[in-house]
């Protein structure tokens, strides 16, 4: 039997800033997949831009998202782990405890945004196509890496395809917060509406944590501001029902919250594998010489039916808060240097205003309208301000449209792109 996939692992190494070719040194890891009827073919290239910040490449198996399969009938994937994740020289808590020297590690960690990103991309496509450009797929957090992509080296392009990541240009991160919250309360309530009896489960939850000391197996205590990080899930298409089966089975015959619930709460909410999520969260939005100092926690405190006592309790989604970094282990090693990061006012501009608006490379983008990670008001205004941009709105996707639509997604997308759509 013929594997799924042809695969071929590629190492590069790669400056830690690119500026400073002669100083320290890093590896970016990627993987090489295509049809293995197909694989002796001179297939043209599409480069997968993964979502997060901090998130790896899907690893190629029988469960690989549908636009894998569908990319695959006519490109060779590059799934590339975006730097200081999955096997591109991590960046765990392990390695920044080692570091002594918050200042260091803070100024470590600034050459992990998506600038950098990009010039790792363009040493690996010239290494791999020499001066042909290739194409790029970027989900969420993807497709700011390729509106940076189109604003440095847009000659590297030859077509790209965004899914739900369309940024605000000039937004700030007091902007992009005063969006998210509505939208989360809405999603939070809609879940509710869903789920009626899990309102009272959930208050109820919050009621044991704040009377006693109720401790996660990896030693971290479970507070209420956690549990409400629980609610980063609903943004996904099959969020309501994946947070909704956790609390079916949170709390044991005794009233007591069950191991099952414990294990998986310190899993969805520990960062251990993705610590770059909550570092680099709010320095998407560090740009302009402003710092972003904690703007969703700022943004926060003004919304009164955020409040842990309020009833409904409501969840939070992909906000990032600084209690997060002394209570959750994976994160402590991280605490001051992400300190560092947020008051810093020292963010190059991560998009050129005036070459994207001559932008040539054609980019299709569908932009989900109930999007509850990014807003899609700024991605359409974005669409209005950048060159040779198609946009597509649709209410039938949540934001993991492109992995949840069996490829279907992509397709259009690449019919758009070249004008079939």
């Amino acid at each position: 039997m013929n594997p799924a996939y042809a695969t071929v692992d590629h190492v590069f190494d790669v400056p830690l800033d690119h500026s400073s070719p002669g100083g320290p040194r890093i590896e970016v890891f990627a993987r090489e997949v295509a049809d293995p009827a197909r694989a002796g073919e001179p297939l043209p290239w599409l480069l997968y831009l993964q979502g997060g910040p901090g998130g790896k490449s899907p690893r190629p198996s029988a469960g690989s998202p549908g636009w894998l399969d569908q990319a695959l009938k006519t490109h060779r994937v590059l799934l590339l782990d975006q730097r200081g994740t999955g096997r591109s020289t991590p960046v765990t808590a392990r390695t920044a405890a080692r570091c002594a020297d918050p200042g260091r590690l803070a100024a470590y960690l600034a050459h992990f945004r998506a600038d950098s990103i990009v010039e790792d991309a363009e040493l690996i496509r010239r290494a791999l196509c020499g001066d042909e450009p290739w194409e790029t797929l970027g989900q969420s957090y993807g497709g700011f890496l390729t509106l940076t992509y189109l604003s440095r080296a847009p000659e590297g392009l030859r077509s790209c395809y965004v899914a739900g990541g369309l940024p605000g240009l000039s937004a700030t991160a007091d902007e992009v917060y005063a969006r998210t919250y509505p939208r989360v309360r809405d999603r939070v309530l809609e879940f509710y509406d869903r789920y009626p009896d899990d309102a009272p489960r959930l208050r109820r939850i919050a009621d044991l944590l704040g009377a006693g000391d109720v401790r996660l197996p990896d030693g971290d205590r479970l507070t209420v501001r956690r549990l409400r990080a629980l609610g980063l899930a609903l943004g996904m298409g099959d969020g309501f029902e994946r947070l909704h089966w956790l609390l079916d089975e949170a709390l044991d015959a005794d009233g007591e919250l069950s191991d099952v619930f414990l294990h998986q709460t310190a899993n969805l909410t520990g960062f251990r594998e993705n610590p770059l999520y909550a570092v680099l969260q709010e320095t998407l939005y560090g740009q302009g010489g402003a710092p972003t100092a904690w703007a969703a926690s700022r943004a926060m405190a003004d919304l009164p039916e955020f409040a842990e006592d309020a009833d409904p309790l409501m969840l939070t989604g992909e906000m990032i808060y600084p209690w997060m970094f002394r209570d959750i282990a994976g994160l402590r090693p991280f605490a001051e240097a992400a300190d560092l990061l947020a008051h810093s006012d020292a963010w190059q501009p991560l998009y050129d205003p005036r070459r994207l608006a001559a932008n040539r490379v054609p980019v299709a983008a569908v932009v989900y309208h109930d999007d509850m990670y990014v807003d899609a008001g700024l991605s359409l205004r974005t669409a209005r301000e950048v060159g040779a941009v198609r946009t597509w709105v649709t209410n039938e996707w949540e934001h993991d449209g492109i992995g949840a639509s069996g490829g279907r997604v992509l397709a259009r997308l690449m019919d758009m792109a070249a004008g079939r759509a």
